[in-house]
């Protein structure tokens, strides 16, 4: 009994635990202020963050208009560099055909001074030419050159007769000598002959000529594939007759 007394005193009496009255919060109550309490720290955070990079010398909104800067400064160098490559092919293109039109040029110019290097040849003859030479026809100038295409060969000369006033008519006719490529020796007569009854020389069978003083004469000729031209002869005929008037021999090889 007396036990019972102690316990009873001790659990309502003056050295009874003390009691806790706690008023009663809902829960979305708690978890609002929760929420409030970790954005308001995260916000702390991010003013704390950013303090200490413009504190050591790095802004956002600095590194923003930076980027936004370069962004620009790309973009007009973009639009300067299409400009400057426009300028460029359109500078190509002139250059070509001014390289093009300055190649025609240069072959014109050539051609001319080819030309004017004849006619000079030609004035020199004339200035040096004896006046009443009779009639004796002469030939000036053969020259046989070898063209671009493999074969192919160019002649040229100058048929000149005396004095007499009467026109000369006539033909021209070539003989060529080549070599083939297994060294055996053949002879081309130009223009070929109209038959095989007809292969000497005559007044039917050749290059026709008509002139009074003079005549410049020229053209091409083509041999085999593999020979070689050894030398080339021209013989001038007057119509009606069978023996040259005039001929000339160049040797190439």
């Amino acid at each position: 009994m007396r036990n019972l007394l102690k316990g009873i005193r001790r659990r309502w009496g003056i050295s009874a635990p003390r009691m806790t009255i706690r008023t009663h919060v809902a829960w979305y109550w708690r978890w609002t202020g929760l929420i409030i309490a970790a954005a308001i720290t995260y916000a702390l955070g991010t003013w704390i963050y950013d303090a200490g990079r413009r504190y050591a010398g790095f802004d956002r909104s600095e590194v923003s208009e930076e980027i936004s800067r370069l962004r620009a400064t790309v973009g007009r160098l973009e639009s300067e560099t299409a400009g400057l490559r426009a300028v460029v092919d359109a500078s190509e293109s002139r250059l070509k055909i001014e390289q093009t039109a300055q190649s025609r040029l240069g072959a014109q110019v050539k051609a001319l001074e080819d030309e004017n290097n004849r006619l000079k040849e030609d004035l020199a003859f004339f200035e040096n030419l004896v006046p009443g030479g009779g009639d004796k026809l002469v030939i000036n100038r053969f020259r046989v050159e070898q063209e671009g295409a493999a074969g192919e060969y160019r002649y040229r000369l100058l048929v000149v007769q005396g004095a007499r006033q009467r026109e000369f008519v006539g033909n021209l006719q070539l003989l060529v000598q080549i070599e083939g490529a297994d060294g055996r020796s053949a002879m081309m007569n130009l223009p070929e002959p109209e038959s095989a009854t007809n292969k000497s020389a005559s007044s039917g069978n050749g290059f026709k000529l008509a002139f009074k003083y003079f005549h410049r004469a020229e053209g091409a000729f083509k041999v085999p594939a593999g020979a070689k031209v050894v030398s080339v002869q021209v013989r001038i005929f007057e119509s009606g007759s069978s023996q040259p008037r005039a001929t000339q021999l160049l040797k190439l090889s």
